[in-house]
């Protein structure tokens, strides 16, 4: 199961070049080449997965048949695998397998950069070099410019989109994509992958019972037709970032709202007047649902000075310092001590490499190590990491 082969010979050898009689389909189409490296990147976090094993079992025959259904046309996207997480809250979960999120990232390799080029300096998430450490970084520029250097008092607005990815409108969504994507080959491809719904065929995957724990109106079957992206895909986040982005330059060309940060559906926005934030709030308000179709959650609004603490990409940005939200930290405290042995390296790690993110870590860091200690673990002299040796 774990045996791979190489497939590099046939990267300089194969190339698809359009005859004179193509049709708008295979027209400006991939090379095999690109299909290659977008099973390089998908494989990246997903090796070990059971889809992907199965997938490089036979890799080099899945990757010419794949890419000959592209050129065919006939590709359509296969079964998804459903499942529901618990943290931080019960959530659905539809993912594509394994051959599937390599035509994702096939996508997304083709018209990332011209999305990215439009996209505003304050929109993190599914960008390269924008994720949480960008994003409080970000944000907490932000605020010492706001305050001039914590000298002065500034408020904040935070604002959150209500049951975001089951409520977007993929209509919306196809208008702006075909607006920057010129190539037909490509822009079929990008409206089968966003009109695809996961529901028709599914296999779901733990304890059926959670799935009564999601609340009907963030299930992706309670959307309502031609609404909603499932969880779980390059393709959803990516989507999502496009429609925002409609958003974000409204509020930095229209509203001209100077200090703002935005990751997926959260929204934080910085001024030395509350009045202006309370402006800014109610003009969100009116253009989410007249031009993106989406509503605000008005019980997640809050208003309030600087000082108190910015909560923002699990971070807490306080004057002069950035700090790990408590609650995540409690609930790292309270896993690795529970957890199995045989994922305690990985998940440990992981959480170091979250605490390293903030400025004030030292004491969040010796508590973690204390926990690893006890469950038998060897923990470096600056607490940045546990080896793998131990017993428990």
């Amino acid at each position: 199961m774990m045996a791979t082969r190489t497939i590099s010979t046939r990267i300089t050898t194969t190339e698809f070049v359009p005859s004179a009689d193509s049709t708008s389909w295979s027209h400006a189409a991939p090379s095999l080449a690109d299909l290659i490296q977008a099973h390089l990147d998908c494989r990246h976090h997903k090796r070990n997965t059971v889809s992907a094993l199965e997938f490089e079992i036979h890799q080099e025959r899945n990757l010419v048949t794949l890419y000959d259904e592209l050129m065919s046309g006939t590709y359509r996207p296969g079964r998804s695998i459903r499942f529901v997480i618990t943290h931080p809250k019960h959530r659905e979960v539809c993912a594509s397998k394994y051959r599937d999120r390599i035509v994702q990232h096939l996508l997304y390799n083709h018209i990332c950069d011209r999305f990215h080029r439009r996209f505003v300096a304050d929109t993190c998430a599914c960008i390269p070099g924008r994720g949480t450490l960008y994003g409080a970084k970000r944000l907490e520029h932000h605020i010492r410019s706001a305050t001039e250097n914590w000298s002065k008092p500034a408020w904040y607005l935070k604002l959150d989109i209500a049951n975001c990815f089951p409520s977007l409108d993929k209509d919306i969504i196809f208008a702006e994509l075909k607006r920057h994507i010129w190539e037909p080959w490509w822009l079929n491809l990008a409206e089968l992958i966003l009109y695809h719904d996961p529901l028709t065929d599914c296999e779901f995957h733990g304890d059926l019972k959670l799935l009564d724990r999601v609340p009907p109106h963030k299930r992706l079957g309670g959307a309502g037709v031609g609404r909603g992206l499932p969880i779980g895909n390059l393709s959803s986040q990516f989507f999502l970032n496009v429609l925002l982005d409609v958003l974000d330059q409204h509020i930095k060309h229209d509203l001209r709202v100077r200090y703002y940060a935005r990751y997926v559906d959260d929204m934080v926005f910085v001024a030395q007047s509350p009045q202006f934030l309370n402006a800014v709030h109610h003009a969100v308000a009116l253009f989410l649902p007249r031009r993106l179709g989406l509503q605000l959650n008005e019980s997640k609004t809050i208003l309030q000075p600087v000082d108190r603490g910015v909560d923002f990409v699990g971070q807490v940005i306080k004057p002069w310092h950035r700090r790990l939200r408590r609650r995540t930290f409690r609930y790292a405290i309270k896993r690795i001590a529970s957890m199995d042995a045989a994922d305690l390296h990985a998940t440990t790690n992981s959480y170091f490499g979250l605490c390293r993110q903030t400025t004030h870590s030292h004491h969040d860091r010796t508590q973690l190590a204390k926990v690893a200690l006890r469950r038998g673990r060897t923990v470096d002299g600056d607490f940045t990491k546990i080896s793998k040796g131990g017993f428990t």
